[in-house]
């Protein structure tokens, strides 16, 4: 049996991290799947609850620490060392720069990196851009095979020459849903109102700010739903603009349960790799309007979804941990 062994940064409730969870508990039975992670969350919680092995690093988090790095490079290693995977897939940068360069060490014979958005898209200093840029450039480097969610990504992370052959196409999917009646959502606007609704966490890559300056000029109402560490920022231009009657932050409720409670589906990120929140709106037949960054316009210009399903991710990834 062939075991696989994930690691991601966070254990929150993100693209990210519902990719991890989707593969993990879908791999054929051949796979032993265990999950490594850093901040503990719903994710860990959730692969739990469906009976897959996990490892706590504790050490791994998202915020740059010498020391910190330096001691979930050493957790890292020797959970490879003593798990002994066939398969390490690294998600999210960090993991992906600290796992690669552990699981070479570490000898293992195949390193999957998947980038859900490339890094130095990220609204940030020139120089952090660029340190970041360089460190991706040798995630890729040490691992055999990379996985971009999008032509965009794919076709910019193939301007490096050295790592051209490794990077391969692999659309984020998801499976038929059943949606909620969004009464949630509904209950807490007035009855008619044109609701326009996002789904997100809370940071500045989903650019929630946006729908919030531009209520200020239009009648309509918005609702927000995610959580995450731009909250007290949020409530607070909310009130200042004197919209709590019209913006309302809802905390993290599950897609299925709150996008038929929208009119609009809005999504005004800055950087994006393939968002499933946009493929789940897609099929609940909302409207959206979007910002044309990273897959977007892959997924709004489409019309044949076939591409984008849980079941051809699974299968184009199997692939890839069959060949190097």
């Amino acid at each position: 049996m062939k075991k696989i062994l994930y690691v991601i940064t966070k254990s929150n409730w993100g693209g990210a991290q519902r990719y991890v969870f989707d593969l993990a508990t879908h791999l054929p039975q051949e796979y032993a799947v265990s999950v490594a992670y850093g901040q503990p969350g719903l994710l860990a919680q959730r692969l739990q609850e469906a009976g897959v092995a996990v490892h706590p690093i504790a050490s791994l988090q998202r915020d740059v620490s010498a020391w910190a790095d330096i001691k979930s490079f050493f957790e890292l290693y020797w959970l490879f060392i003593q798990e002994a995977p066939d398969v390490v897939h690294l998600n999210s940068s960090k993991a992906g720069g600290v796992g690669a360069l552990a699981a070479r060490l570490a000898a293992v014979p195949h390193i999957v990196f998947t980038v859900h958005g490339l890094p130095w898209d990220e609204p940030r200093g020139a120089v952090a851009r660029s340190l970041i840029y360089i460190a991706t450039r040798l995630t890729f480097l040490l691992s055999h095979k990379v996985i971009t969610i999008s032509q965009d990504n794919y076709r910019r992370a193939r301007a490096c020459w050295l790592c051209r052959d490794k990077i391969v196409l692999i659309h984020n999917g998801v499976g038929p849903m059943e949606f909620g009646n969004g009464e949630a959502i509904r209950s807490a606007f007035p009855a008619g109102a044109r609701i326009v609704g996002t789904i997100g966490e809370l940071n500045k890559n989903k650019n929630h700010i946006a729908l919030i300056e531009e209520t200020k000029n239009k009648p309509r109402y918005v609702a927000i739903v995610g959580e995450g560490e731009l909250r007290p920022m949020l409530e607070a231009k909310i009130k200042e603009y004197t919209l709590e009657d019209r913006v309302k932050l809802f905390g993290f409720m599950p897609a299925k349960d709150v996008l038929k409670g929208f009119d609009v589906f809005a999504l005004p990120s800055l950087k994006e790799g393939l968002p499933y929140v946009l493929l789940e709106a897609k099929q609940a037949g909302l409207p959206i309007e979007a910002n044309r960054v990273g897959g977007i316009p892959e997924i709004l210009d489409a019309q044949d979804m076939s591409d984008f399903t849980l079941e051809k991710m699974v299968e184009k990834t199997v692939e890839v941990y069959k060949t190097k």
